[in-house]
């Protein structure tokens, strides 16, 4: 019998859903923890190593940008710890994460605008400068160059893969900060070399070079390129559109999984590689971010659907 004294102590680290016949493919949920997606491994990580380093002290503020779920993880591992929390997002940030967030005690600043070259990623950032210059109590963790962001993969995600997965062939993680991605890349490399790490990046991200685009879905993909990433680390990038996505969701659904956008779009990416190479021969493991609750306004409405896309 689990218990826990913060919410941050408990997390499901070894459920997987097999997607079969569907898709041969074997998919790490991440969404079983009080900040419900797997971006809670980095916010601790990265708050942690802020206090290890004497930069988090009482009476500093938190700040960082997010486009929902590292904003909600960050706000219960800050208001559990006693800090306050500012999350910098923009007008994609579904209605329903920045309810919680302002639950859990954070402010919230929701840009309109997007920067003319670098999106709403650069605005964003371009508000949380404006914000750290005028407030020294202000402390940027940022996500984007944060090594702690990474490591918290590293220590985590990619052993418990190996863990449950031993003969692992290849492994799809969807490309955002690219934290996840690179911490789970780097420990493969150690503990499984012959394992294939395939990247799953959105339409009109520019993470791995792609054109910049338009992009209303949030929580994968980046409008400025990630100083995390290593494509040395990396096998393949798929592209997958808004509209795949949304299909991607919808058909999960209709097995009774609610997952989320960035979940949506890491199965449509890790399908399209996978038929694409015989994957029914492979062992093959994708890491699912999220869950759908988030997305009922809009990846689950239909009318919001209509609006936007061609389905």
């Amino acid at each position: 019998m689990p218990i826990i004294v913060s919410p941050q102590d408990f997390n499901v680290a070894d459920l997987f859903v097999d997607l079969r016949p569907d898709v041969p493919l074997y998919l790490k949920c991440e969404g079983f923890n009080f900040a419900g997606s797997v971006k809670l491994k980095a916010a601790v990580e990265m708050v942690a190593a802020a206090e290890r380093a004497g930069d988090l002290r009482p009476g500093t503020r938190l700040v960082e940008s997010s486009s929902g779920n590292l904003g909600i993880a960050l706000s219960m591992v800050a208001r559990s710890n006693g800090f306050s929390f500012t999350c910098v997002t923009d007008v994609r940030c579904n209605a329903a994460s920045v309810r919680l967030m302002r639950a859990l005690g954070a402010e919230v600043h929701v840009v309109g605008e997007p920067h003319p070259e670098h999106g709403f990623l650069g605005a964003r950032l371009d508000h949380i400068a404006r914000l750290c210059a005028a407030r020294p109590d202000y402390l940027w963790l940022n996500q984007y160059a944060n090594e702690a962001n990474w490591l918290a993969h590293h220590q985590t995600t990619g052993p418990e893969i190996i863990k449950s997965f031993p003969e692992i062939d290849v492994l799809f993680v969807g490309a955002g900060t690219t934290g996840t991605l690179m911490g789970c890349a780097r420990y493969l490399r150690e503990a499984r070399p012959s394992t294939r790490v395939v990247a799953i990046e959105t339409e009109g991200s520019v993470a791995f070079g792609g054109p910049p685009a338009t992009r209303l879905i949030p929580g994968m993909g980046t409008g400025i390129r990630p100083p995390l990433l290593d494509e040395s680390l990396v096998d393949d990038v798929v592209h997958v559109s808004e509209v795949d996505t949304v299909r991607t969701c919808r058909s999960l659904a209709e097995r009774g999984f609610l997952f989320g956008g960035s979940t949506g779009t890491v199965v449509s990416g890790a399908g399209k590689w996978l038929r694409r190479h015989g994957g029914r021969a492979l062992t093959a493991v994708a890491v699912a971010p999220d869950f759908g609750e988030r997305y009922l306004d809009t990846v689950y409405d239909d009318s919001w659907v209509a609006e936007h896309y061609s389905l």
